[in-house]
């Protein structure tokens, strides 16, 4: 259901993909779509509170070319960071299911294994945390180096 603010949109609508630069060295991987930010505007956290947050920042921090992101086509560009999530929808009650991870999950590992120049990884919540821990546990057998807390940065690592 649409926001009455958005009411005015075509809403996306459909899995959100990643975005950024594919050279870049840190992905960042947040949880899931917003139901009226990305969904709404087909670019993870965009058009929402997060974003507000995180691209000032970005930009702050030479990662952006400017401090918002309103939609696909607002000229943001990013620098040497790559955006995604472990879920490509929104999820109901934002809370997804095991299976919509895991039916996502190849997604994810396909943009890891394409960031070639991947140095390091920053989590955006104990969710996508767990889902990373998952892969490197199943991939490499082994646990992360660095335990969660928010803005922590975990070295990549590829096979």
């Amino acid at each position: 259901m649409k926001k009455r603010a958005y009411r005015d949109w075509n809403y996306w609508g459909k899995p959100v993909p990643g975005f950024g630069d594919e050279k870049a060295r840190i992905l960042i991987i947040g949880l899931a779509p917003g139901a009226h930010g990305s969904n709404r505007t087909g670019r993870m956290f965009t058009g929402d509170a997060a974003g507000v947050f995180l691209y000032r920042a970005l930009c702050k921090n030479g990662f952006a070319n400017q401090t918002t992101a309103t939609n696909r086509e607002d000229g943001l560009q990013l620098n040497d960071i790559y955006i995604s999530a472990i879920c490509r929808c929104v999820p109901p009650d934002n809370q997804p299911t095991q299976s919509e991870i895991l039916n996502c999950q190849p997604y994810l590992l396909e943009e890891i294994e394409l960031l070639t120049t991947l140095q390091g990884i920053i989590t955006l919540g104990g969710l996508a945390y767990k889902r990373l821990q998952a892969i490197y546990a199943s991939r490499f057998s082994r646990k992360l180096s660095v335990r969660f807390a928010h803005g922590n940065f975990i070295p990549a690592e590829k096979n």
